[in-house]
Parts: structure tokens; sequence; C-alpha cells
């Protein structure tokens, strides 16, 4: 077909399950996680905004983590609202392909954030003295550039491949256009392809998640040699580790596993880990549980109560 005419057409995702009976349950899941993670995102950022203790490199890049994941589940949940709720399973060429650029960058923008984070952890641990020479915010705003410089190349890379190829199927058992999905429906042999798949995933999956592994090894012997308490830095330590566990584990099973061993539910199950879970869980794990945002929601919730308290008695003086 050719492609301008292919351009045309529409895809049809058939979402997590084609029940619908389940319909309602995966509407409420997908709508009850994705407010969970909205708000949860969006009070981080609330807080590190008011807190003025909380303007430091590390807040700061938790700040943009944030961001990320709203924007990272913001590419696939309210489109899968929108099928549950209408039955509309259609989306159309253009749509796919921009979901495709978009989960490429938000995805691995994700990724590479945890790996800066990683350095953060390490430069104020293991090197106290020059953390505030390693961690400026020009080396914070500089590898955030470049990251999103470069992941915005191979998010389009990925794009053109995908959208240049001749397609003979236009079901998607999926509930977002994915690329691996994408590469089963093409008329065309795909192994070069997926060896590209290979190679750039390897670099760009690969070397961030060895960066943040190292980084914690180094953390951790760091520790052990410290005469003060460890169990604090242990606990934050596997908290942050499991998430990245689950993070890479998912990835590197959906692309990087021989083609034979593909399956379409536990495709859908293992996309779901990493594209709608880790985003959500990521502001508790990384923030929450952190002491200092602890104490910053104490202190406005604090504020919040003796605003009330006065109000109320300025009601009462009125009265």
């Amino acid at each position: 077909m050719d492609l301008k005419n292919q351009s045309l057409m529409s895809f049809t995702l058939l979402g997590l399950s084609e029940k619908p009976n389940l319909r309602l349950p995966l509407f409420s899941f997908f709508m009850g996680v994705y407010i969970l993670c909205v708000m949860g995102n969006v009070l981080i950022l609330m807080l590190i905004s008011s807190q003025s203790r909380l303007h430091t490199p590390m807040y700061f890049l938790l700040g943009c983590l944030s961001i990320v994941d709203v924007c990272f589940t913001s590419v696939t949940i309210p489109r899968t609202l929108y099928s549950l709720i209408s039955q509309d399973l259609s989306i159309s060429f253009n749509g796919c392909f921009i979901q495709i650029f978009l989960f490429y960058l938000a995805g691995n923008m994700d990724s590479f954030l945890l790996a800066i984070m990683a350095l953060d952890r390490y430069a104020a641990i293991c090197k106290p003295l020059h953390y505030r020479a390693i961690m400026s915010k020009r080396t914070c705003i500089s590898l955030l550039t470049f990251s999103f410089v470069l992941l915005s190349f191979y998010a389009t890379m990925w794009t053109i491949i995908t959208s240049t190829l001749p397609y003979c199927g236009w079901v998607i058992h999926h509930y977002f256009c994915e690329v691996p999905v994408l590469l089963s429906l093409s008329c065309t042999d795909t192994s070069a392809q997926q060896m590209v798949i290979f190679i750039g995933g390897s670099v760009i999956t690969m070397v961030p998640m060895l960066f943040i592994l190292g980084s914690y090894v180094l953390i951790i012997t760091a520790v052990l040699k410290q005469r003060t308490s460890k169990n604090r830095t242990f606990s934050t330590c596997s908290s942050h580790l499991t998430v990245v566990f689950l993070f890479y584990s998912s990835i590197i099973f959906m692309y990087f596993r021989p083609s034979s061993l593909y399956s379409i539910t536990y495709d859908r199950v293992i996309s779901v880990v990493y594209s709608i879970i880790i985003p959500t869980l990521n502001p508790f794990i990384y923030t929450l549980r952190n002491k200092e945002v602890r104490n910053a929601v104490k202190k406005v919730m604090q504020c919040d109560s003796k605003d009330g308290q006065t109000w109320n008695k300025e009601a009462e003086d009125v009265d």
C-alpha cells in the first residue's frame, strides 16, 4: 500500500482485554491510578516550590521527575480511558506515531532522571565536601538539557522507522501504540529494525541502569565504612533499587527478548508495570518517604490548621 494512502487509515487498539464485562473494572483501575499519580506528583511540586528548604538539587530533580511521570502516564491513560468509556477503539495513523514519540521521550527521560538522581545521592554521600561543585545548578540543567535533546533524537528516530513501514494488519492487541507490537503488523521483514531496537535500546536503557546500580554499590560501600546508623540509608536504597529493578526488568523483558517469546497477554501486563505502576509509585518511593518532605507536609498542615483556627476566631469575634 502507498505510504500516503496508508497514513489516511487508522489502527484499532483492543486495550487490555476484549471482554465487555471487564470494561468497567479496567476503567476504574486506570482512572484511580491516574488520579493517584497526578495528585501525588502535583503535591510534590507544590511542596518543593513553596518550601525554601527544599530548593536544593535533589528536590529540583525530584520535581522534574514528578513532571515527567505525569507526562509519561498522560501519553497512554487518557486515550485508554476514552476508549473504555466511548468504546471507540480507533486511533489515527498520525496519532499512533505521535504517541510513540511522546512515549519514548517521556519514558526514557524518566530513566535518565533516575540516573541523574543516583549521581546526586552518590555525590551527597560519597563526596560531601565536593557536593556543591558536582551538583551545581548549572550541572543539573546541563544534564537535563543533554538528556532531553538526546532522547528527542532517539524518539524521532523510532517514530520515523515505524511510520515508514508498510502495514498489512491494523488491529493492535494492546492499549497503546508500542513499537514491538507494531513491528509484528508490518508486511515486510523487520529483522533490521529489531536489531536497531536491540542496539539502540542497549545504549539508551542499559547505560542509565548500569550507572544507577554502580552508584548505589558505591553508596552502600561508603555507608558500610561509616560508624553512623546505617538502617535509614539501607532502607532508602532498598526502596529505590526495588523501583529500579521493576522498571528496568519489565523494559528488558519487553524489548530484549526473542520474538518467539512474544505473548499478547504478558506484553499487556508488563507494559502496565513500567508505563503506569512505576510512574505512580515514584512520588511515594522517592519523595513522600523522605523525612524532609514529611516535615514540610506537617508544616503546611500545621499552617493550614492555624489559619483555620484564626479564621474561626475572627468569625466568632464578628458574631
